[in-house]
């Protein structure tokens, strides 16, 4: 399979493409970049957000300041940009109902929308483990209503990642050890391994379906494919 996805990357570098990452700053947006820029397979790459940060990431690495409340304004950002990869979230405890709806919801499904008409082919979006839209839990209902705003957007490839909870440089709290090491796959998921498992989806060919759901099990052998 490393072979498979070794002729994969070469074979996606050599068609030219062109991606932003949005949410480049968290713990999952960070690894993505981190793994972008060992693997160089696009020739652009555009880290889109609220801020720029201080860090050079290479050559073909670009920021872009955006106001995602006036997204109209900044169209041009995602210009000619074919694939797209949303790591932007904010958690439930941090912030109001409201505000978690506006983020995690509203502002994502309309910087895809603009995405599409720019030029974006292949979206793939962080979604969570659980997401449902009959959840008790007011999280996991708005990432429901997320995944099905984005397949409205009929996006030619759709990647919908679904993982539990994403290790920040693969280290678990004391409580979760012991737990992650009986069942590896169905709890957590590294850093890292959650970067590669988006990046070797990303330059597969698609598939039958124009959308893919990927579950925490199904990152952890995306990823072991590399």
């Amino acid at each position: 399979m490393a072979e498979n996805i070794s002729a994969d990357m070469d074979r996606f570098k050599a068609l030219g493409h062109s991606a932003f990452v949005m949410g480049y700053s968290g713990v999952a947006g960070a690894a993505l970049v981190k793994e972008l820029s060992k693997l160089k397979i696009f020739k652009k790459v555009v880290l889109i957000g609220r801020r720029a940060l201080s860090q050079d990431y290479g050559p073909e690495f670009e920021q872009k300041v955006v106001d995602y409340e006036k997204l109209d304004d900044h169209k041009d950002v995602f210009k000619d940009l074919d694939v797209g990869f949303c790591c932007m979230g904010a958690h439930s405890k941090d912030v109001s109902k409201e505000d978690y709806v506006r983020i995690n919801k509203d502002y994502v499904v309309n910087s895809a929308q603009i995405a599409k008409e720019q030029g974006c082919k292949h979206f793939t979006i962080i979604t969570s483990k659980g997401s449902n839209k009959s959840s008790f839990l007011h999280a996991l209902r708005i990432k429901a209503e997320l995944e099905a705003g984005l397949e409205a957007i009929n996006f030619e490839r759709l990647s919908i990642f679904r993982p539990a909870k994403i290790l920040q440089d693969g280290k678990a709290s004391m409580i979760l050890k012991p737990v992650i090491y009986a069942f590896p796959t169905a709890l957590s998921v590294p850093d890292e391994t959650f970067a590669k498992a988006m990046i070797n989806n990303a330059v597969r060919p698609i598939k039958s379906s124009p959308v893919e759901i990927y579950e925490n099990k199904d990152i952890h052998k995306l990823a072991k494919d590399s």
